[in-house]
C-alpha cells in the first residue's frame, strides 16, 4: 500500500471517529486530505474502495439513514473500534515505543490534526482527545539532535553539529554523512561517514551540542552497498561507574523519581532530597530537564552542568 493512500485511509478512520455526529460524503470529502482534489465521479469510487478495505481490516464503518437528509451518514462508533485491555511483556512494549517515536515524528500526525481542524471550521463538532493524545504518541528520545538528524538520513542530506567527544568537555565541529539513526541500550546514535577524519563513525547523540545544521542538497549523500549500520553501534559501551546524584524534590511532584530513587529525605521548605543512582550525566540531564521547575540538581556538578546546558538549549 502507498504512503499517499496509508495517509488517506487514517485520515478517513480518525475523522470518523472524531465528529459526534454522522458526516455525509460530501463533508468527508472537504475534510479528509486526499478526496478534495478528486473530481465527483472519482471522488465515490475512492471512498467506495476506501470503505471497503476498511472494513475488511474489521474497522466497523457504520452507515445511518436520516429521513430528513437525502444522503446518508457515516461514523465509526467508538465503543466498537476500541480494542480491549492489553497486556505487553517489556520486549512488545519497547518495539511499540520505538515505533510510536517514529509516527511521532511523521507527518501523518500533522495532515490528520488538519483533517480535524477543517470538520471544526465547517461547523462540525469533535472529540477533542482524538485530535491531540491519541494523534502525538511519543517516546522522548531526549535528544534535541533527534528530529533534524531523522530528517537529513531520510533527505540523504550532509549535516553539520558540534560534538563533544566521550570523556572530554572539548567540543569540536563534525560534518557529516548520516547513513541511519539507531537506538541502542536506550540510547540514540547516529552513524555516518566523517568528513573531518574520512571514516565511518558513530555519534551519540546525547553529546550533540547545539543546533544540527543542513549542508548542500538533498539527495547528495549516498549509502554504501550493504553497510549495516547497526554493527556500526555494536561497540561495547564506554564502562561507566555508577554514581549517587543528590536532587531536590518539590513536594506533592515528580512520583516517578521518588520511585525510582535510592531514598527519599522529607524536607521543611516545600522541597524533599531525593538520591538518584545513575551512570550517564546526559541522560540524567535530559531526565531532570524535562520535569521544568518541580527538580534542581544540587550534585554532582557534571549532573548540574548537564541539565543547566540542556536548559539554556531550550531556552535558544
Amino acid at each position: 500500500m502507498s504512503r499517499r493512500k496509508t495517509e488517506r485511509l487514517l485520515n478517513l478512520v480518525i475523522c470518523l471517529l472524531a465528529t459526534r455526529r454522522p458526516l455525509s460524503a460530501e463533508q468527508i470529502r472537504q475534510a479528509v486530505p486526499g478526496y478534495d482534489r478528486e473530481g465527483d465521479e472519482a471522488f465515490q469510487r475512492m471512498f467506495e474502495r476506501d470503505k471497503n478495505e476498511l472494513r475488511e481490516l474489521g474497522i466497523p464503518i457504520d452507515v445511518v439513514r436520516d429521513p430528513w437528509e437525502d444522503e446518508p451518514g457515516y461514523r465509526i462508533e467508538r465503543q466498537s473500534y476500541e480494542l480491549p485491555e492489553i497486556t505487553l511483556e517489556p520486549d512488545e512494549a519497547a518495539v511499540l515505543g520505538v515505533a510510536a517515536q517514529v509516527w511521532q515524528r511523521a507527518s501523518l500526525a500533522e495532515a490528520a490534526s488538519g483533517a480535524l481542524l477543517k470538520l471544526r471550521a465547517g461547523g462540525v463538532a469533535t472529540d477533542q482527545p482524538v485530535g491531540t493524545g491519541a494523534l502525538e504518541l511519543r517516546v522522548d528520545t531526549r535528544d534535541p539532535a533527534f528530529p533534524a538528524l531523522w530528517d537529513a538520513v531520510r533527505d540523504r542530506r550532509v549535516v553539520r553539529f558540534d560534538y563533544r567527544a566521550s570523556g572530554s568537555e572539548t567540543v569540536r565541529s563534525r560534518t557529516v554523512e548520516p547513513w541511519g539513526v539507531v537506538s541502542r541500550r536506550g540510547r540514540w546514535y547516529l552513524a555516518g561517514f566523517d568528513r573531518d577524519r574520512q571514516a565511518p563513525r558513530a555519534f551519540r547523540l546525547s553529546r550533540i551540542t547545539g543546533q544540527v545544521a543542513s549542508v548542500g542538497k538533498a539527495g547528495a549523500v549516498q549509502v554504501p552497498e550493504g553497510i549495516d549500520v547497526r554493527a556500526m553501534v555494536g561497540f561495547p559501551d564506554e564502562p561507566m561507574d555508577e554514581r549517587v546524584a543528590v536532587v531536590r524534590v518539590r513536594q506533592g511532584a515528580c512520583e516517578g523519581v521518588r520511585q525510582l530513587a535510592r531514598a527519599v529525605h522529607p524536607g521543611t521548605d516545600g522541597w524533599d532530597e531525593a538520591e538518584l543512582v545513575f551512570s550517564d550525566p546526559e541522560r540524567l540531564a535530559g531526565w531532570m530537564a524535562s520535569l521544568g521547575a518541580d527538580v534542581e540538581v544540587v550534585e554532582p556538578p557534571d549532573a548540574r552542568e548537564a541539565v543547566i546546558r540542556r536548559l539554556k538549549g531550550a531556552m535558544a
